[in-house]
C-alpha cells in the first residue's frame, strides 16, 4: 500500500543542492507536516498517495532561495520623486547623507510595516523563502521589528530581522537600538515555532564605538544568534577607520575581539589581502550585492577571492532589486568584467550562493538550503514560458543564472505550505495590499517633499 504524505511534487527536473549537488532528470519530492520526507528519482505517485499532486510542464524544483541582506524599507524608495529634489550624490557618504538618511529618519511604523509587507510580497513571487533584514528607523525605534515581523508572516515566508544600531546622531541612541533588538531576539526565539526570528545587527563600523561593537557581539554569543553589519562598502569605512584608528576596520574589528564565525559581514568591498586572511581565520562569512554595490558606484568586492580562499559567501540585494534570478547573473557578471577574466565565476558556484551557501551564511544549513530528506519543505518551482535550449540535467545551472527569471516562478512553498502557486500570491490578496502602500508611500514622499529645506541644511552643506 502506497505511504501517504501531504504534498507529491512529480515529474520535475530536481536541483537538490545536496553535498554531492545531485541533479535527477526526472523525479520527485514528497512532502509531510512541513517536511521533505523522500526526494528520488522516477515517478513518485508509485509509491505515495498524496493529498495533493502537482506536476508542472517543464518544471525545475530547486530549495527556495535564500537571501543573506537586505533592507525591506528601501523598496519605499523606487520612483521616488525626491531623486528629482537632492543634488545628485557623487560618491556613497553623499549616497547615505542625501538619499538613505532622511528616508530612515522619515519612517514612521506604517511605513516600516508597509515596505516588510511589499518586500516580502516581492521576495516570495520570484522564489525567495528566506531572508535576513535590517531596518533604519532611527525615529520610529521601539517595537519596530514586530511590524516586519507581522508582514513576513501575513505573506508566509520566515527570515531574520535586526535593528541596524547606529550612534551617528548620539551615542545613547545606538544602546537604545540595542536593546530593541536584544528584545525581539529574546521574544523570538523563545518561540520554537517563530518564522521570524531576530539577530543583532548594526550599521557599520564607522557609525559606532568598540563599546557598542562588542556589547552588541556579547549578547549575540549570550543568545546565540548570528550578528551582522556592514563592512567597507565605501572608503568612508577605511579613511574613518584609519584617521580614528590607525588601522584598517577589519583590523579594527580583530584587534577588540568582534569576529567571529557567527559575523556576518556585508559588502567587503575595499578589503585588502591582509584583511581577507583575517576574515578567513575567524571564518567571518559574507555577504555579497552586486547590483547595489553597482548602482551605488562603491566598486566590486574581492569575492572570486574569498571564495578560493574558501571563505563562505551568500547573494544578498541590499534592498535595490529584489529578484534573486537578476541577483545571480549580477554576481555571474560583475567579477568576469572587473577582472577582465571570463572564466571567473561558474553558475553553480552562484546557485550555490543563493542557497547552501547562503543558508551556511545565516546559520540555518541543517535546516533548508537543499532539497534533503529532513529539512524544512522551503521549495521553489519554476516553470518557464519558452525555453529556447535544451532544459536538462546538464543545462540548468546555466539556465538557472543566465535565462530564467522571477517570472519564471510558478510555486512556492514554505515549512510545506503553498505562499505562490500558479505564479500568483496565495496567502493574501495583493491588489488590496498595492491599493493600500500606494496612499501611504505617496504620505511618506510627501513628508520628505515637506522637509527637504531641512535635509538640505543639515546634509547638503558645502
Amino acid at each position: 500500500m502506497a505511504e501517504r504524505v501531504d504534498t507529491l511534487i512529480n515529474n520535475a527536473l530536481i536541483v537538490t543542492m545536496n553535498p554531492s549537488r545531485d541533479v535527477i532528470p526526472k523525479g520527485y519530492v514528497a512532502v509531510r507536516e512541513g517536511k521533505i520526507v523522500d526526494v528520488g528519482a522516477g515517478d513518485g505517485t508509485n509509491k505515495y498517495q498524496a493529498d495533493e499532486v502537482f506536476s508542472v510542464e517543464r518544471a525545475v524544483v530547486t530549495p527556495g532561495f535564500i537571501c543573506v541582506h537586505t533592507h525591506l524599507y528601501g523598496i519605499l524608495l523606487t520612483g521616488s520623486p525626491w531623486f528629482g529634489i537632492i543634488e545628485p550624490p557623487s560618491d556613497f557618504q553623499q549616497n547615505l547623507q542625501r538619499i538613505w538618511w532622511p528616508l530612515d529618519e522619515s519612517l514612521t511604523y506604517e511605513d516600516i510595516y508597509v515596505s516588510a509587507l511589499l518586500g516580502s510580497i516581492m521576495l516570495a513571487r520570484t522564489g525567495t523563502t528566506f531572508f535576513k533584514d535590517m531596518l533604519d528607523a532611527p525615529n520610529s525605534v521601539e517595537k519596530s521589528l514586530d511590524y516586519i515581523e507581522k508582514a513576513a508572516k501575513e505573506v508566509g515566508i520566515k527570515g531574520y530581522v535586526g535593528f541596524s544600531v547606529t550612534q551617528r546622531r548620539s551615542i545613547e541612541e545606538g544602546y537604545r537600538m540595542l536593546d530593541e533588538n536584544e528584545r525581539f531576539v529574546r521574544k523570538t526565539w523563545s518561540d520554537p515555532n517563530a518564522k521570524v526570528k531576530g539577530i543583532f545587527t548594526v550599521h557599520a563600523s564607522f557609525t559606532v564605538s568598540d563599546d557598542l561593537l562588542m556589547k552588541t557581539k556579547e549578547l549575540a554569543d549570550k543568545y546565540g544568534t548570528p550578528y551582522a553589519l556592514h563592512v567597507e562598502e565605501g572608503l568612508i569605512d577605511v579613511y574613518h577607520s584609519i584617521e580614528r584608528y590607525g588601522k584598517r576596520p577589519i583590523e579594527r574589528m580583530r584587534d577588540i575581539g568582534f569576529l567571529s564565525p557567527k559575523l556576518i559581514a556585508v559588502h567587503v568591498v575595499q578589503a585588502n589581502d591582509d584583511e581577507l586572511k583575517i576574515l578567513k581565520q575567524y571564518d567571518v562569512k559574507i555577504a555579497h550585492n552586486p547590483m547595489s554595490n553597482m548602482i551605488n558606484g562603491v566598486g566590486v568586492p574581492p569575492v572570486p577571492k574569498m571564495l578560493a580562499m574558501g571563505i563562505t559567501v551568500g547573494l544578498g540585494n541590499d534592498g535595490y532589486v529584489m529578484d534573486v534570478f537578476d541577483n545571480m547573473r549580477a554576481a555571474y557578471l560583475i567579477h568576469k568584467v572587473a577582472m577582465k577574466d571570463p572564466r571567473v565565476t561558474d553558475p553553480t558556484k552562484i546557485v550555490e550562493m543563493a542557497t547552501i551557501d547562503a543558508a551556511k551564511v545565516l546559520g540555518v544549513d541543517k535546516h533548508i538550503g537543499s532539497i534533503e530528506v529532513g529539512k524544512a519543505a522551503d521549495l521553489t518551482i519554476i516553470s518557464p514560458n519558452f525555453v529556447h535550449t535544451p532544459l536538462d540535467e546538464r543545462t540548468v545551472y546555466g539556465h538557472l543564472v543566465n535565462t530564467f527569471t522571477g517570472h519564471d516562478v510558478w510555486g512556492v512553498m514554505v515549512d510545506g505550505s503553498w505562499v505562490v502557486k500558479d505564479r500568483k500570491i496565495v496567502t493574501l490578496d495583493t491588489d488590496r495590499v498595492m491599493s493600500y502602500a500606494h496612499k501611504v508611500i505617496n504620505n511618506l514622499w510627501d513628508r520628505m517633499s515637506a522637509m527637504k529645506e531641512k535635509y538640505k541644511l543639515e546634509y547638503l552643506k558645502p
